[in-house]
């Protein structure tokens, strides 16, 4: 469970922080050539289906497109389906920070993440490393994040710029008071320029797609897996997920 609960912030911090890690390196599947399509989304209406660029914020759309338009690597994940309460699943969403500090909390070691204010989520590592990201769109069930920053892989490595789109879908199926079952998706599309990004994907080779689909599994577990912990213990949750320093 380590590797998932850092997953959230690898994935984000993107190539070089996954390629810095003791055990495989959680990062999106290397596409080369063509660039993937941009995903279609459900919209509230029904089955029509609309464009990514529809649903991002006018302020960021030209960022988030460049990246799903030409990625640097990129991979999708679906998740088993969970039962949770509705309000909860998203409030975890709404909370990244408070879902790292629920696995510490759990006793499984996890990067810390600081709610910045104004929607705005960050973390930082010991060797430099800092990466931002907050909610750029939502649609049906389902939200974009966007992200942006550098990871240091380590003291003695340089700085590896990194631009990340995260588009989640979390269809609910069988409601019935407040509980629902989700089946719950992401599609991750990242961009970096630099000499060890590049160099990361060669050493990886072949076995890239697969460690990426893990990657990106993990990225939802960060959240299912505690999602799942207070639909079976709702007595704990409180205490779970209360603010730092406070149970």
């Amino acid at each position: 469970m380590n590797r998932t609960a850092k997953a959230f912030s690898v994935l984000l911090g993107g190539l070089a922080g996954g390629a810095a890690c003791a055990e495989p390196p959680a990062m999106p599947a290397a596409v080369p050539g063509a660039a993937p399509a941009a995903p279609a989304l459900p919209n509230t209406a029904g089955p029509v289906r609309v464009r990514l660029a529809d649903v991002v914020h006018a302020d960021y759309r030209d960022a988030v497109m460049s990246v799903v338009n030409k990625p640097t690597v990129s991979t999708k994940a679906t998740a088993p389906d969970l039962i949770c309460t509705a309000t909860m699943y998203e409030w975890l969403f709404d909370h990244p920070d408070r879902v790292a500090l629920a696995w510490q909390r759990l006793k499984v070691p996890a990067v810390p993440i600081t709610d910045a204010g104004n929607g705005l989520f960050s973390w930082t590592d010991e060797h430099g490393s800092e990466v931002v990201w907050r909610t750029v769109g939502t649609f049906r069930d389902g939200r974009v994040w966007y992200a942006t920053g550098k990871v240091k892989p380590g003291p003695a490595t340089p700085s590896v710029p990194v631009k990340a789109v995260a588009v989640l879908s979390h269809p609910q199926k069988a409601a019935k008071d407040g509980v629902a079952s989700f089946s719950t998706s992401v599609q991750l599309f990242l961009v970096s320029d630099s000499r060890a990004a590049n160099l990361a994907l060669r050493l990886l080779g072949p076995a890239a797609p697969k460690v990426a689909e893990q990657g990106a599994e993990q990225f939802l577990e960060f959240f299912n897996g505690v999602a799942n912990y207070v639909q079976k213990n709702p007595t704990k949750a409180d205490a779970l997920l209360a603010p730092p320093g406070k149970k």
